[in-house]
């Protein structure tokens, strides 16, 4: 599993989905991949949700891996890149850049338009960009326009937009990207 950033949502489900592995009696181990401090954030919020989780014995476990920005290295089997983005979340966040079996995905996680995510997303298969809203300025956060903006320049072969609020949910924009929905299966 791969997080961009430490922020609740992109980030908080995690000791719920520990707890479940937990109760369903997994018995493989869980990666989780981030940026520098998820270890400790981690633990940090089993302790706040659940007192004393995160020291309770499991049948499986949990490895914690910091992905420093600029780095590139494997996880799981998993090529990744790193690059810090501009999205304040007591971390670097991260936009990340995943290979497997000779595809690649991109993913912009939140941030403000920064040309890292022109040389994060050059080429791939796949680039999962954050949309929040069409026009409105929401400091540290992708809008449509900003992608509508450099579409010249993003290479990625196909673009699906998430991370996107009533504003882009009602007024969808299927001529230049592809949005994403609950329960959407992708093939590259």
């Amino acid at each position: 599993m791969f997080v961009s950033h430490l922020h609740g949502d992109h980030f908080g489900g995690l000791p719920f989905l520990i707890l479940d592995g937990q109760f369903s009696r997994r018995t493989s181990p869980l990666t989780v991949a981030g940026p520098p401090g998820i270890s400790q954030r981690l633990t940090d919020t089993m302790e706040c949700l659940f007192p004393g989780s995160s020291r309770t014995p499991r049948r499986f476990d949990i490895r914690a891996i910091e992905i420093e920005p600029g780095a590139t290295t494997t996880v799981a089997g998993v090529g990744v890149t790193a690059w810090e983005v501009n999205h304040p979340s007591g971390a670097p966040a991260l936009a990340l850049r995943l290979g497997l079996d000779g595809k690649t995905i991109a993913y912009t996680g939140d941030t403000a338009w920064t040309d890292t995510l022109l040389e994060c997303s050059a080429g791939a298969d796949l680039l999962i960009a954050e949309a929040y809203y069409r026009d409105k300025n929401i400091p540290y956060h992708l809008r449509l326009s900003d992608l509508h903006a450099h579409r010249e320049q993003l290479t990625a072969i196909r673009i699906v937009l998430t991370h996107m609020s009533a504003d882009m949910l009602d007024h969808p924009d299927p001529i230049a990207f592809q949005a994403a929905h609950d329960g959407l299966t992708l093939s590259l």
